[in-house]
């Protein structure tokens, strides 16, 4: 650990450049990654000083260093961890890159509860300067359109909120705060992704390397570059030799990727049609459900889960039936690591016998509810690459419910959403690539994908997810899934419910753990199928 550094970051045309610093990271890290890598192979602990202690040591640990790289052994790397704070970054550079795999922690500012302020933005490389002012003038108008979306939603909000909460109304003025935030909560979604966030960022030395490696692959190439390069600058700074045996970046035109979209024109904006078509595939797909579809689980998932309970347990099926055995790793009230707070399932020898059942999910969330859907890591997807996936000839858009309710703020959401599609055809036409133009979509541009997971960690999700203060899309997503899984697995599916429902059966009380944020509904106690929500 030391003083936090900052580096200067290319910026490789992006305007802002984002600003990077490390706040924390290991001390000799490329000493230790070797020290790993030799305490394997000794009969005693080998420490980072040893590994560099005089000449013979310092070839000894290059040698070392160089081949447990090159054979893949990269565990060893994995034990250096940097903690870096980025700002002036986009919600489409987080959602695409730093989100996008499971091995991250990342604390971000919510858009949510905390109001966006103009101006804070990043523009993409652009071709010319009448490019960089469209692109200027639509953020401004998605900026006027996020001020007059809240004035449009506050009676609604107001509404919905009092008759969760009837005795508030005499002292309004208390309870102004929390209703303003569900009011930023749905005004967002007209905000571009190219919209500025600031979050920490810890990650591995080893994630760090594949950042490296990939920092030029779809879907913002240059941001990806100019945040990792400056990463990688303030590591190297702390210890160049972590970098000995790095690997050159892989270019965009080199990947699968961009070889099959190219061969499908999707790089030039000629995919529109073709997008077009794809969504509505997939939404046919989708339907009767709006948010998620099951589209396969294992057919003996309940057989499996009750046989690996027993084997834990070393007990046959003559003393634990099947139905003994669910009951008993998913019901609270007989499990109670499943109402507690700090999340124990992983750790717990019964719990990890929930990995073994498994559903995939075919998704469609706005991109802001599915940014918040990738923080839970351990339910991973195959989301798409926007070139291929978005249409251009018209707004592909996720609206909140209260939103949809709300005559006039939809239609002017409408309004506004089209003439933004009708700036990105345009900047398409002006030589912008794709990608760049991609940076005014909405947060409420719908994301298409496929999603999987293991009991275990869905448990956790949905039970996170059905809480009345979760994102709305994905709460109903969540209760959308759950719902599939109690029609095919009914013996899994009623043993899952939102937080409070769990805490109940476990004796724990309060049965909410949110203290004065209670969202006003006695939800421990209602059917997931019949919890319902405005706001």
């Amino acid at each position: 650990m030391g003083e936090r550094t900052r580096a200067s970051a290319e910026s490789h045309g992006v305007d802002p450049a984002p600003v990077v610093e490390l706040q924390n990271w290991f001390d000799r890290p490329y000493d230790n990654a070797v020290a790993t890598a030799r305490t394997c192979y000794n009969s005693k602990v080998i420490y980072p000083e040893d590994v560099s202690k005089d000449e013979k040591a310092r070839d000894m640990r290059d040698k070392i260093g160089a081949s447990t790289y090159k054979a893949g052994h990269h565990t060893t790397i994995q034990h250096p961890t940097f903690q870096f704070v980025l700002q002036r970054v986009s919600r489409q550079f987080v959602w695409s890159f730093l989100h996008s795999h499971p091995f991250y922690n990342s604390e971000q500012v919510s858009q949510r509860y905390v109001k966006v302020k103009r101006g804070n933005y990043t523009v993409p490389p652009l071709p010319s300067d009448a490019a960089r002012e469209l692109f200027h003038r639509t953020c401004e108008e998605q900026m006027d359109a996020y001020e007059r979306l809240q004035l449009l939603l506050r009676k609604k909000v107001e509404d919905e909120y009092f008759a969760i909460f009837p005795a508030r109304k005499r002292t309004a003025k208390n309870w102004e705060k929390s209703i303003e935030k569900r009011v930023f909560e749905m005004a967002r979604y007209i905000l571009p992704v190219a919209t500025h966030a600031h979050l920490y960022h810890t990650i591995s030395g080893l994630v760090l390397h594949r950042y490296a490696r990939l920092c030029r692959v779809f879907d913002v190439p240059a941001e990806q570059r100019a945040v990792v390069e400056a990463m990688c600058s303030l590591v190297r700074e702390k210890d160049p030799d972590f970098w000995k045996h790095a690997e050159d970046p892989i270019e965009l035109e080199d990947t699968l990727e961009y070889r099959l979209l190219e061969e499908q024109q999707a790089l030039r904006g000629a995919s529109g049609q073709s997008a077009a078509s794809f969504c509505r595939d997939f939404d046919e797909r989708l339907a009767p459900y709006r948010y998620s579809r099951l589209t396969d689980w294992k057919a003996n998932a309940e057989a499996s889960l009750a046989q690996a309970v027993r084997t834990v347990l070393g007990a046959r099926k003559e003393t634990l039936d099947d139905d003994r055995a669910i009951r008993l790793v998913l019901d609270p009230k007989e499990h109670r690591l499943l109402g507690q707070a700090l999340n124990l399932t992983t750790h717990g020898k019964l719990s990890r016998a929930l990995v073994h059942a498994h559903w995939t999910f075919s998704k469609k969330l706005s991109h802001t509810a599915d940014s918040q859907d990738q923080r839970h890591r351990m339910t991973p997807a195959s989301r798409p690459i926007l070139a291929a996936a978005v249409p251009l000839d018209a707004p592909d858009l996720v609206l909140p419910r209260a939103l949809e309710e709300t005559r006039d703020a939809r239609a002017f959401f409408q309004e506004v959403a089209e003439r933004t599609w009708a700036a990105i055809r345009k900047l398409i036409d002006m030589g912008a690539d794709v990608s760049s133009a991609h940076y005014l979509l909405p947060n409420a541009v719908a994301i298409r994908f496929e999603e999987s997971g293991d009991l275990l960690n869905l448990h956790h999700k949905w039970s996170q997810r059905l809480c009345y203060l979760a994102q709305e899309e994905i709460w109903r997503a969540s209760q959308e899934e759950v719902a599939q899984v109690r029609a095919v697995q009914p013996r899994i599916g009623e043993w899952i419910g939102p937080p409070c429902w769990a805490r109940k059966r476990a004796k724990l009380t309060p049965f909410c753990p949110e203290g004065d944020r209670y969202c006003g509904i006695p939800a421990w106690s209602i059917p997931v199928e019949k919890l319902a929500r405005t706001i």
